[in-house]
């Protein structure tokens, strides 16, 4: 009888902006005989370009990352490649962060802290199309209330490219950056930054950025 072919290896692209780390997670990760990774990015816009490129199984990233943060490019990625999944390997565990990357669509919350076995975990669970959270945040997540009436709001009144502008606006881009980042002019960054002052109710930018950064609307 003829053997069975050999099971197909999950292709990961792993995003880090630190490359040191980066280049740690990618070689773990690539001593695992069902794991390949197939890129790496440094940050979040990178890795929805490779994501849109080379289609991966598995996209792994940091939440903190420059440009584009994890939630954004989660969601972004999502977007253009519905069939991938996406893990996040992060030090953070407040709940606020890890609701809106479940709600972006991300199945998998790995902390650096842990151990590689877990984020082996969390990538063969998101392969199958499961959520795997780590047991402590899973914990927090169960037992922590829910996100405040005006994270909620403030969410909700912001689309999802104002999210994108806000983002970067708190890791102080220029509206010329922040053109070129997105794919859009300066005069409609200034537009988009108009509404979001007045959306946020906040009177300079310097007030914005610390709404956004306390309500948890963007990654600090």
């Amino acid at each position: 009888m003829p053997e069975s072919a050999a099971p197909t290896a999950l292709r990961i692209l792993v995003a880090d902006d630190h490359e040191l780390v980066r280049r740690a997670i990618a070689a773990a990760l690539d001593r695992e005989p069902d794991l390949t990774v197939v890129a790496q990015a440094s940050d979040g816009l990178e890795a929805c370009s490779l994501a849109a490129r080379l289609r991966p199984d598995v996209v792994v990233l940091d939440i903190s990352m420059p440009r584009l943060n994890g939630l954004l490019a989660t969601r972004r990625i999502l977007d253009w490649v519905p069939e991938t999944r996406v893990v996040a390997l992060t030090m953070h565990d407040d709940p606020r962060f890890v609701r809106g990357f479940l709600e972006a669509g991300g199945l998998g919350w790995a902390l650096k802290s842990a151990s590689v076995e877990a984020l082996v975990l969390a990538v063969q669970a998101a392969a199958r199309g499961e959520t795997w959270l780590d047991p402590e945040v899973a914990r927090r997540l169960d037992a922590g209330p829910s996100a405040s009436p005006s994270t909620a709001r403030g969410l909700g009144r912001l689309a999802p490219r104002e999210r994108e502008v806000l983002q970067l606006v708190v890791e102080e881009h220029s509206s010329g950056q922040i053109a070129a980042a997105l794919g859009m002019s300066p005069k409609t960054v200034e537009h988009h930054r108009a509404r979001i002052l007045r959306k946020l109710g906040a009177r300079s930018i310097a007030q914005l950025c610390a709404i956004a950064v306390r309500e948890g609307l963007v990654d600090a």
